[in-house]
């Protein structure tokens, strides 16, 4: 039997063609990466670097002192006063908003969320200066609460206020995807075999939401304990008193104790660092659901 004829031409044509990458090409990516690369540098990672030099630069033994001076020990104090209040109040706010809207449809549901994402597009500063306005000696309800011995502004509850304003999205925002996500057939089936509403909640909702609460609770803490503008605005920055550690840097870099102003920066840093290494083990559990997933 004769072996057929194959066409040469109709072999190269059928042929997938061997795509190549063009020299110009190649320099555009290795131009991107080294714009993006300078880009960082300059913005984020030398200004970062300047931080912890200046810090060292008057000694070891400077960078010590700062953390045992007790204006640095009431700032360090009262940042951690307004974490502990504002964080778990944003949490009790967040896990209830975050099921209300996932589970249950209403007119009105794509305002409410919103309202939640609000304080992301409102300036902190213009934050603070809202809760002045309300609740200072000259605002709306300021000399109602200065006539029973109530003080806001310039003390801890406009402090505690104003972070929970700027941290009220992010427990929330994180939460809510995943709740979408999982629907509701399993807290259905945990009605259906006798459970009660609280049951259901500890036994079924939360543990399917708790990477994405963990998620949530991280990023909450970090923006309520490096939180400046709106703090400022109603703090008063008084120091000792409602001086928080983002206004104590600015404070003693002023005051010319720049190494001081350096320390408690380094302190923000390293909280930053750890904030981004939690962040970015939780981003690789699966379990995690974040904004636009």
């Amino acid at each position: 039997m004769a072996n057929p004829v194959v066409n040469p031409n109709l072999t190269r044509s059928n042929a997938s063609p061997t795509k190549r990458i063009s020299p110009s090409a190649d320099w555009r990516k290795w131009g991107l990466i080294g714009f993006v690369t300078l880009y960082l540098a300059l913005i984020i990672l030398l200004p970062a670097l300047n931080v912890f030099v200046q810090a060292f630069n008057g000694g070891i033994a400077g960078f010590l002192a700062t953390f045992t001076s007790r204006p640095f020990l009431n700032a360090v104090g009262l940042t951690v006063i307004v974490a502990l209040i504002s964080v778990p109040l944003n949490t009790i706010f967040g896990l209830s908003a975050a099921v209300a809207i996932a589970h249950k449809t209403f007119p009105g549901r794509t305002l409410l969320i919103s309202i939640i994402d609000l304080p992301f597009s409102i300036s902190p500063v213009v934050a603070g200066l809202m809760l002045v306005l309300l609740y200072g000696s000259r605002g709306w309800f300021g000399p109602a609460l200065e006539a029973g011995g109530i003080k806001v502004i310039f003390a801890l509850p406009g402090m505690v206020m104003a972070t929970i304003f700027v941290t009220m999205p992010f427990i929330a925002r994180e939460v809510l995807p995943a709740l979408e996500e999982n629907g509701t057939d399993q807290e259905e089936a945990a009605h259906t075999l006798g459970a009660s509403s609280w049951q259901t909640f500890w036994r079924v909702t939360l543990p399917s939401i708790k990477w994405s609460l963990l998620y949530g609770l991280i990023l909450c803490n970090a923006r309520a304990m490096g939180e400046f503008g709106a703090v400022a605005v109603v703090s008063g920055n008084i120091s000792g008193k409602t001086q928080t550690l983002p206004l104590y840097v600015e404070d003693a870099y002023i005051q010319y104790n720049t190494q001081s102003a350096y320390a408690a920066a380094v302190l923000l840093a390293c909280l930053a660092i750890v904030t981004l290494v939690l962040k970015h083990f939780l981003e690789r559990n699966p379990g995690v659901h974040r904004r636009g997933d």
